[in-house]
């Protein structure tokens, strides 16, 4: 299946098949409409479908790393300049894994939250993270009076 397949057919639906049912025990906060099985799919499958990217860019930029860290011996003849440059151009290219790697592990959290019927509650209080919040930041997993505390610190 090629990405372009992947993304179009992204399978909330196949994952979550009793995502109808499960949604009612979504929380919600005071004064916001109850989740409905549409909006959680939308979400679940925008998840999905970044994964799907985010795996595909994470192959590439492993291979990129890779091929740095085999080339950084290679350089005999280079001078400090060259070295320092190289040097960078690895510690950018693993900053980057890095990061995807990360975006990666909270997209499969948050749809391992979905799966669990835990999905919209915060994971410090137990209030409901907001629709808006989720809707906006689907990875969210803490309501933002939690979230601030925890900056805070």
């Amino acid at each position: 299946m090629s990405i372009r397949d992947a993304i179009s057919n992204a399978p909330a639906k196949d994952q979550f098949p009793t995502l109808s049912e499960d949604v009612k025990s979504f929380p919600v906060r005071d004064g916001e409409e109850p989740w409905t099985g549409a909006e959680v799919e939308e979400l679940a499958d925008e998840l999905i479908t970044e994964n799907v990217r985010l795996q595909t860019e994470l192959v590439a930029a492993d291979q990129e790393l890779s091929e740095l860290l085999r080339n950084s011996g290679d350089g005999a003849g280079d001078d400090q300049a060259d070295s320092g440059s190289s040097a960078l151009e690895r510690e950018q290219e693993l900053t980057l894994v890095n990061n995807t790697r990360d975006l990666l592990a909270q997209n499969t959290r948050a749809l391992a939250r979905i799966g669990a019927g835990t999905y919209g509650a915060c994971e410090s209080c137990g209030q409901a993270i907001g629709k808006a919040r989720l809707q906006a930041f689907p990875r969210a997993t803490l309501c933002v009076t939690c979230k601030q505390r925890e900056e805070r610190r």
